[in-house]
């Protein structure tokens, strides 16, 4: 299915983000760092936060980043970034189902889905999302319980395996982001090697030039 958007253009750097990686400091602070360095787009994720303070959070990040062209989208919630005019939003397995937040959203919005096995991945084919998230690629202290660790080789295989863009997690650094890159994803997406690096701004730009 075409979409009105080309995602790919928007991937290459994905930052991921909530309060509670910045090592204290403030989220917009960070986030606006990272965006200086090279980031293409932030995924808004805080898992523990009630609704509420989700969308006032959102809120806050969308008005930083719509002024520099920077899609938002929301993890998890369809609801969140429809309230909060986000760009999109990004769903695990145990999410809304893909259909549903396209209803909530409308044909323009962003869709990612988060894809575990082939299996997965051949149902993608038939929903009308714009991308998959594939990992963990290496292990990661983020999330220790992604599951299975895909390393290259297998990256490589679900990107072979899906006309849709693939963007990359799970414990990608600057060492080894250039072999990721390398496996014909569209772009990766980054945690703490941005969020709770001394310099946001300079860790994402070096991410930047790993991209080529």
């Amino acid at each position: 299915m075409k979409r009105r958007i080309d995602p790919s253009l928007r991937l290459r750097l994905m930052l991921v983000a909530g309060p509670g990686d910045c090592r204290g400091r403030s989220l917009v602070e960070v986030v606006a760092a990272a965006v200086r360095g090279g980031v293409s787009v932030v995924q808004f994720r805080h898992k523990d936060a009630g609704t509420r303070e989700l969308l006032e959070e959102a809120r806050a990040l969308k008005a930083l980043l719509d002024p520099l062209g920077v899609p938002l989208l929301i993890n998890d919630r369809a609801d969140v970034a429809r309230a909060a005019g986000a760009a999109g939003v990004h769903l695990g397995q145990t999410d809304l189902p893909a259909p549903e937040a396209r209803r909530i959203l409308g044909p323009d919005a962003l869709i990612g889905l988060t894809v575990k096995t082939l299996a997965h991945v051949k149902e993608a084919e038939s929903l009308d999302v714009d991308y998959l998230g594939v990992g963990p690629v290496y292990p990661s202290s983020t999330k220790p319980d992604a599951g299975k660790i895909l390393g290259p080789e297998g990256l490589r295989t679900f990107v072979q395996a899906t006309r849709l863009p693939v963007v990359a997690i799970g414990g990608i650094t600057q060492e080894n982001a250039r072999e990721v890159y390398a496996c014909g994803v569209a772009g990766i997406a980054v945690v703490s090697a941005i969020t709770k690096a001394e310099d946001p701004e300079k860790a994402a730009r070096l991410f930047r030039v790993r991209a080529g």
